[in-house]
């Protein structure tokens, strides 16, 4: 089963790191990433730029707007996100625990959703599009 994995970080943290320390925790969590990878847990990992860097859009009135920033004002923001491949949520939990980023360098906490599947909803979908367009 896939579990999304969304890593947040508390700010400044990682910024108030000194070089070394910087990359002694990039280079632990991307060998821990290649570990996942080559036993076949790790599905993508995909970082984010800066909070200051994210646009909302959004809704109003029937039409598109926009807003500078994230969507959620909270004290951590989401760094990047992380696809496990994992026998059920115990083993999710297991694999990103050992994570040097949450589990040494105390980053930011981590929440974990399984993925949906929504194979028969879309399937559905497409049985009932088919046979109004052949109206």
């Amino acid at each position: 089963m896939k579990y999304i994995c969304l890593g947040y970080l508390e700010p400044g943290k990682f910024e108030g790191m000194s070089d070394d320390e910087r990359n002694a925790t990039l280079d632990e969590c991307f060998e821990y990433n290649d570990h996942l990878r080559a036993n076949g847990h790790l599905i993508a990992e995909v970082p984010l730029q800066p909070p200051e860097t994210a646009l909302t859009l959004y809704w109003k009135d029937g039409k598109v707007a926009t807003t500078d920033g994230p969507y959620a004002e909270t004290k951590e923001q989401l760094g990047g996100i992380l696809i496990l491949e994992a026998r059920d949520l115990n083993h999710a939990i297991q694999l990103l625990s050992q994570h040097p980023g949450g589990m040494k360098y105390e980053l930011g906490p981590n929440e974990i959703r399984p993925v949906a599947d929504l194979s028969e909803i879309i399937k559905e979908s497409e049985q009932r599009r088919r046979k109004d367009s052949s109206r």
